[in-house]
């Protein structure tokens, strides 16, 4: 996501009937700069006493990679946009409820991934089309190419997948999470993880197989 994570204008500050300024998703360069050296456990703990400059550094340190999850999830972009954008708010809505001794990467992750099941299921119901992926430039055109083209490969074979094996691959290759971290996001047991995953990798590696020889 580049340019920080900043809601759009309309959407920006639609909290601020709660909190007091600047907005809770503010990133900008001027925002937290005593924050960014500091463990994450000071950091929530700051944003508990109100100090939304600390929860800024949070959203700019998990924003891409919740932005990843969500966009592995619902495959795409401004779907993930939204959801990631909705994450964030119900994390420090609800971050009186965390528990400061667990990983916070889990718990935002586990919001992002039921918000985006949510979405899932209103898809079904409300059919739209789907907007591919946007890739980042390269200064060097060659390498460009090359990155695309292997991306548009892994994008479309994961695209290819059933949901059940999709998930758990981008959780665990995405967004490097333990066996355990990830049945704890989708809500099934560490075994049925490691079988999803290694079915499906193994369909990856069909399909990939089919592309070299497609006889």
């Amino acid at each position: 996501m580049r340019g920080g994570f900043v809601p759009s204008r309309g959407d920006r500050c639609r909290l601020e009937t709660y909190l007091r300024p600047p907005c809770i998703l503010s990133t900008e360069e001027d925002d937290g700069n005593v924050y960014r050296t500091q463990d994450e456990v000071s950091l929530l703990r700051a944003s508990l006493e109100g100090e939304t400059a600390a929860w800024g550094e949070i959203v700019t340190r998990y924003k891409d990679a919740v932005f990843g999850l969500c966009l592995g999830f619902l495959r795409n972009r401004a779907d993930a946009e939204d959801i990631a954008h909705d994450a964030f708010v119900r994390a420090y809505m609800n971050l009186r409820r965390y528990n400061l001794e667990r990983k916070f990467s889990t718990w935002v992750f586990t919001i992002a991934a039921n918000l985006c099941r949510n979405r899932i299921r209103y898809r079904r119901n409300h059919p739209v089309m789907e907007v591919d992926y946007e890739v980042e430039g390269s200064a060097d055109p060659a390498h460009t190419v090359a990155r695309e083209e292997r991306q548009v490969r892994v994008r479309e074979a994961l695209n290819a997948l059933p949901y059940a094996y999709r998930t758990p691959l981008v959780l665990r290759f995405y967004n490097d999470l333990s066996y355990k971290e990830i049945g704890d996001i989708l809500a099934i047991p560490e075994g049925t993880v490691k079988t999803r995953i290694h079915r499906g990798k193994a369909m990856l590696k069909e399909m990939f197989d089919k592309e070299r020889d497609p006889s």
